[in-house]
């Protein structure tokens, strides 16, 4: 059994430190990743960056708040779709969409996946389809909510039934946010979304702002921790030094 993996830059953003991160200061770039697994009973896509919309008009996309929130870097040939075709894969191929959450730069290309079974727990859909949780959450259901076949997940799933590709509950950033493990030839590999943003946030527990439960977001980051100590690569959801360490597309990681 192999599993690959692909890292895919879809974009940046550049925002206040001190709002994701306790203390910070400053302004950051703040890369926008998604990645390709490929499995030998599959292709997923964990995230899918953002809408192509946020390329023109980010404030008529997500909203005046997220837009005087973050600087827009985000240029025609860095969605979802355009980075799987300059690696030779058709989107419409796609199997599978696993959404860590439902924010815009996570969940915003979902479109552009037209033919993929997208995996979220169950307690994100549920807050995405509730409209007051939803306009709290800051979710849009212009980017989820689109008629894609959908599996619904209660905390740990083991994606293909083999222990490779095994999805991992770490609420707090949102209701239900999720990560996910892979096990590649190497070593094993969290990609941690926005659980935790940066190395920083594990290391000294410096929590955004504004989350969702902070007692919650802590306890995924003592899971994460736990991992790493298992020896498991942590890769952080926007750390812009981290990201600069991580090869990408079209080389794999294996």
């Amino acid at each position: 059994m192999s599993v690959k993996l692909f890292a895919l830059t879809c974009g940046h953003l550049t925002g206040d430190l001190g709002y994701l991160m306790e203390g910070g200061e400053g302004r950051a770039e703040l890369p926008i990743p998604a990645y390709l697994i490929e499995h030998p009973k599959g292709t997923v896509l964990f995230d899918t960056g953002m809408h192509p919309d946020c390329q023109h008009d980010p404030a008529g996309r997500v909203g005046a708040r997220a837009a005087d929130l973050f600087s827009f870097h985000y240029r025609p040939g860095e969605e979802i779709s355009a980075r799987l075709q300059a690696i030779d894969r058709d989107p419409a191929k796609i199997d599978v969409i696993v959404n860590s959450h439902f924010h815009f730069d996570h969940v915003g290309g979902n479109a552009l996946v037209p033919n993929a079974t997208m995996v979220v727990q169950r307690r994100e859909w549920e807050a995405g389809m509730d409209p007051d949780i939803a306009a709290r959450r800051g979710f849009d259901r212009r980017d989820f909510d689109l008629g894609h076949k959908l599996r619904l997940v209660d905390g740990e799933h083991d994606l293909f039934g083999d222990g490779s590709v095994v999805l991992l509950p770490t609420y707090g950033h949102t209701p239900g946010h999720q990560s996910m493990r892979l096990r590649l030839a190497s070593d094993d590999i969290v990609l941690a979304g926005d659980s935790c943003y940066f190395c920083r946030t594990l290391r000294e527990r410096r929590l955004p702002r504004f989350v969702y439960d902070r007692d919650a977001t802590h306890a995924s980051l003592d899971r994460l921790a736990a991992l790493e100590s298992q020896g498991a690569r942590i890769f952080f959801g926007h750390d812009p030094e981290f990201w600069q360490t991580v090869p990408q597309s079209p080389m794999a990681l294996v």
